[in-house]
């Protein structure tokens, strides 16, 4: 929900910092009073554009900012995760948008700097306008088919159906790829063919590879190895070496032992020591041994290295990348073996997966057209509430002949508001106040399947008044038991069913022009005077009788 709004600079309002509660705003002003700029400053947060007009005239720059509150901030983390941007922190967004004369404007996220189109991506998940010249979600084809859908409680089918799907479009997609795909001649299979061998020929595996080049630099230095492991061998086991040297020092070190008993420690780590030594001369001759690599090994082993380095060339540089070369090369050959074959069973697989497609499509229409008729008739009920006393409405479900990702149907919602008049798309209705009271019936039916917090709406009593009035007011109440609603309203009936009322005043200098916004909830007599005023008269004692009894005082 929206908890605080802050506006600066923006139109004729120099600066307001409103806070709001849940269930139901009202904000009411005279015409011409400067509501739309309430509005403007939402429709900026919600990513929708504006030139540099929208700033105050002799200001450089304009500002909007607003914080909202989520319960539940999984869904919207995760769009922010998918934008690159900043979770909400104990559930709370925060968007500021700046809009410069002479600079490029600045849109921030949760104190990230963000793109109008992520603006404009969030948006679509916190608000939703209705009123003339906003766009509506419910005039597109794509979200009247999710709001049937939510209604009719198909979100189980619809993941089962999307999940066959998939794999149907798949199989597709891979026969579409092998019919397309260039196919080998001979030649180039048997190219392929001695390419794959020859990778399979030098055993590329890390571990292999990694033995391969220690054994090669091995025999590459292999004299040099062993005339340096001689010479220590030597030097610590020959005739004349260090532990032959170290023989009469032993002997000299016991004979002191038996002379001092304290010295026996000292002789014993030195016969130790000459041990080690013994040791360490019997490891270097191990390994001049080893360095010493008969022909036939060092020939097998130089033309492995070689075998490898002509693969690593061509497909490397390392293992990992040869190895998917060859896993390549070897599904191209592979498929050219039994092309036919394979379109074939492609073919089977996917006949197959369509045929229960067709099955669980059907299915879901069925459950559409059932839905739609009880959808039809509650929102018919309700617009018959709202004045419309012969209206039509009727949500068409089409079936089509193609799969598509949400099965075989789609819908439409159709609207006449006068008995004998032709249904129509609600995108192809003329007056805004029969779209926005439209939209208020289906909203308040579908409330429970929408999940947008905040709902807007301008105009919505437009053209009516007395009885239908009170029910529009009484409508917009019951819908803020879903959703937080704002509404800017010109009827006294609709703003005394708010539980929070703002009211817009502008006022005029002789050289300046301004409107500010100021809450009348919590006050009893000011708003009461401005329902008398709405009513037509703020200093008629009859007005404000009448404007007591809305309020319910």
């Amino acid at each position: 929900m929206l908890e605080e709004l802050h506006i600066r600079d923006l139109a004729l309002m120099d600066e307001a910092v409103l806070e709001f509660e849940p269930g139901y705003t009202a904000v009411t002003g005279e015409t011409g009073a400067g509501k739309s700029v309430l509005l403007g400053a939402l429709s900026l947060l919600a990513g929708n554009r504006a030139d540099k007009t929208v700033i105050r005239q002799g200001q450089e720059a304009c500002e909007v900012a607003a914080t909202l509150h989520f319960a539940e901030p999984g869904r919207i983390d995760t769009v922010l995760e998918e934008l690159g941007l900043p979770p909400c922190e104990d559930g709370a967004l925060i968007l500021r948008r700046v809009i410069h004369r002479q600079r490029a404007a600045k849109v921030q996220v949760n104190g990230a700097m963000a793109t109008l189109g992520a603006l404009q991506e969030l948006g679509g998940h916190w608000i939703d306008f209705h009123g003339p010249g906003e766009p509506q979600k419910l005039f597109k084809a794509r979200h009247q088919l999710a709001m049937l859908d939510a209604f009719a409680g198909l979100a189980d089918d619809l993941e089962a159906y999307g999940a066959e799907y998939d794999v149907w479009q798949d199989l597709l997609n891979r026969a579409e790829e092998l019919r397309t795909a260039d196919r080998l001649d001979e030649d180039e299979q048997e190219f392929l063919a001695r390419q794959i061998a020859r990778i399979d020929q030098v055993e590329a595996s890390e571990e292999s590879i990694a033995a391969l080049e220690r054994d090669f630099q091995r025999l590459d230095r292999a004299q040099e190895l062993a005339e340096l492991a001689g010479q220590l061998e030597a030097g610590l086991s020959g005739d004349e070496g260090i532990v032959s040297q170290l023989g009469a020092m032993q002997r000299a070190a016991h004979e002191l032992a038996q002379l001092d008993e304290e010295a026996a420690a000292l002789a014993a780590r030195l016969e130790a020591a000459i041990i080690e030594l013994q040791d360490l001369g019997g490891e270097f001759a191990h390994l001049a041994g080893e360095a010493d690599i008969d022909p036939e090994t060092a020939g097998a082993l130089q033309a492995r290295m070689a075998a490898w380095l002509e693969v690593k060339r061509k497909y490397g540089p390392g293992v990992e990348d040869v190895l998917a070369r060859r896993e390549e090369m070897a599904g191209r050959l592979a498929a050219q073996s039994d092309v036919e074959g394979t379109l074939a069973r492609l073919a089977a697989e996917a006949a197959a997966k369509e045929k229960t497609l067709r099955k669980l499509a059907a299915a879901l229409t069925k459950k559409r057209e059932s839905a739609a008729k009880s959808l039809s008739e509650e929102v018919r009920a309700l617009l018959k509430r709202l004045g419309f006393k012969k209206a039509g409405f009727e949500i068409a479900v089409r079936v089509q002949k193609e799969l598509g990702p949400h099965g075989d149907s789609g819908c439409e919602y159709l609207f006449s508001a006068n008995a004998g008049q032709e249904l129509l798309p609600l995108n192809r209705i003329a007056s805004s106040g029969e779209t926005a009271r439209v939209m208020l019936a289906l909203k308040a039916v579908l409330a429970r399947a929408d999940h947008t917090p905040l709902l807007v709406f301008d105009e919505v009593d437009a053209n009516v008044g007395g009885e239908i009035g009170a029910e529009v007011g009484r409508e917009l109440a019951a819908l803020a038991g879903e959703h937080q609603v704002l509404c800017v309203t010109h009827l006294p009936q609709v703003a005394a069913r708010a539980q929070q009322h703002y009211l817009v005043a502008k006022s005029q200098q002789e050289d300046s022009t301004t409107v500010s916004i100021q809450p009348l909830h919590g006050d009893d007599a000011a708003r009461e005077e401005e329902l008398a005023r709405m009513l037509g008269d703020r200093k008629s004692a009859s007005a404000r009788e009448h404007a007591r009894s809305l309020l319910g005082h």
